[in-house]
């Protein structure tokens, strides 16, 4: 044996013995770092029971958009036994519509009298649901209302007697780093337990995803059957149903949301009173203030949301919102990015007088604003983020019009509002977008009504400025910003 194998060898021994002397801290730290690391031992055995496995059977194609899905390995799809069908002569086999199909989830009993809560996307257009307790009993279960908006479905069985119950927290409590632990039958494997930590809050999804949601990013292992299940923080408390995984193979990739319990009482509360979920509406559409927002209008900062539009007769028509505001604050609460309002703003009672602190013309104001009802079909907010497009004066390379009565009638504008793009000539602008038709609002949030009032606002425009348009097309407008480039690059 070498002299430095013998070394280790030893060292190794003394460690194991705890032997190594005043220097090695090793054999010291180990069992201080074990015993830091959280036993979920007790959490389980007081939780489990009232963590349910949810199944679902309906008839034909489901609606795509759900993440539950049937147990891997039981054959064709729906795509495939219809090629089957059609072109390969097997006449009896049943068409999608016809066949029946299975989806598997998670849940949790609520309240010891039966009510149970999962994803609406685990029952969506099921005929049957029934759910299988721990002590492998199976009830059928009542769909007693759902809420597809934050993805949240109520249920509700009858077994004779009291049933086991989880303790519900308070999500918003929760911080990055804190331990959680999920209890639900990933590809139908009832009561498997996976922990790991809170990754964010207040995380959005963007636009077509949810919005009025702020979900509780974590990186448990969360795969497809835990959908609707509970996650529960040290105190053994749910702060969240397990909903979706963020993945390109349809398998865990270390990212995974929850619905915050709060917003899921506030939708238990409403399913049973009254059968449906009603959310706030300010009535605006937003896009995040971005870096060319902050330059064009000399901002500290890219906080906030900046409002694109405002709807008639809304909420924020009636407080006196206007384009270019950019709201700092709501009900005392920061807006720190675009995404933070919509669900601040879902979440408000419909009614609710709330102060919205806003930024106009480089001062702050607060306004005070009832929030409206959100239809029942809708969404609080249109977020507009896509990419933008640009304008400017011959710095900017375009010309404008006044805009005609008949385009001012079919855009609902009102005399002495906005002038029409009528040629892009320079490149900055091209690339930006903008087309001839174009209605041109504002410039740096002024208001611009006509030709001359165009050039007023554009008069010191020179190579290198950022300029900030809000710009009308079709039935929608956006914020766009430009930043002028050097003469003799602009009609390159």
């Amino acid at each position: 044996m070498s002299h430095h194998r013998l070394v280790s060898s030893l060292l190794c021994c003394a460690l194991a013995l705890g032997l190594a002397g005043p220097g090695v801290v090793v054999a010291q730290t180990a069992p201080a770092a074990a015993a830091a690391l959280p036993d979920f031992t007790g959490i389980v055995e007081k939780n489990a029971p009232a963590v349910v496995h949810v199944e679902a059977k309906y008839t034909g194609r489901r609606p795509k958009g759900g993440s539950a899905a049937p147990m891997q390995g039981q054959g064709p799809d729906a795509d495939q036994m219809e090629i089957l069908r059609r072109f390969f002569g097997m006449p009896m086999m049943p068409s999608p519509e016809e066949q029946a199909h299975t989806s598997l989830g998670s849940g949790f009993i609520i309240s010891s009298d039966g009510y149970i809560l999962t994803n609406n996307h685990v029952v969506d257009h099921a005929d049957t649901v029934t759910v299988r307790l721990q002590d492998r009993r199976t009830l059928t279960a009542k769909v007693v209302g759902t809420d597809p908006t934050y993805d949240i479905a109520l249920l509700k069985v009858q077994a004779g007697g009291p049933l086991p119950t989880v303790s519900i927290g308070d999500s918003r409590l929760l911080k990055p780093g804190q331990w959680v632990l999920a209890i639900g039958s990933p590809f139908g494997f009832d009561y498997t337990v996976t922990q790991g930590i809170v990754s964010a809050v207040g995380r959005s999804l963007g636009a077509g995803d949810q919005p009025s949601t702020s979900f509780i990013q974590t990186d448990v292992p969360i795969n497809r059957g835990n959908s609707g299940g509970p996650l529960f923080n040290l105190q053994g408390q749910v702060v969240g149903i397990n909903s979706q995984i963020y993945s390109d193979t349809g398998g865990y990739q270390g990212v995974a949301f929850s619905i915050p319990i709060d917003v899921a009482m506030n939708v238990v509360d409403q399913l049973k009173t009254k059968g449906y979920v009603t959310r706030g509406e300010l009535g605006v559409m937003i896009r995040p203030v971005d870096d060319d927002i902050v330059k064009a209008l000399k901002l500290d900062s890219a906080k906030g949301a900046i409002v694109v539009s405002v709807s008639p007769g809304t909420a924020a028509q009636k407080a006196g919102l206007q384009a270019g505001d950019i709201i700092l604050a709501f009900g005392g609460r920061p807006v720190e990015q675009g995404s933070d309002l919509p669900p601040m703003v879902a979440m408000t009672k419909p009614g609710t007088t709330v102060p919205v602190q806003i930024m106009r013309d480089g001062r702050d104001k607060t306004v005070q604003v009832t929030i409206g009802t959100m239809p029942r079909d809708g969404n609080p907010f249109a977020s507009a983020n896509k990419p933008a497009p640009s304008s400017g004066t011959d710095a900017l390379g375009l010309a404008v019009q006044g805009v005609d009565p008949d385009t001012r009638r079919q855009l609902g504008l009102q005399p002495g509002e906005g002038v029409a793009i009528t040629d892009v000539t320079g490149s900055v602008a091209a690339q930006a977008g903008l087309q001839p038709g174009d209605v041109i609002l504002m410039v740096n949030q002024q208001k611009v009504g006509s030709v001359a009032a165009f050039r007023t606002a554009t008069a010191g425009v020179k190579p290198g400025d950022t300029v900030l348009l809000l710009v009308r097309r079709g039935d929608s407008s956006n914020f766009i910003a430009l930043t002028v480039p050097p003469a003799d690059q602009n009609n390159g």
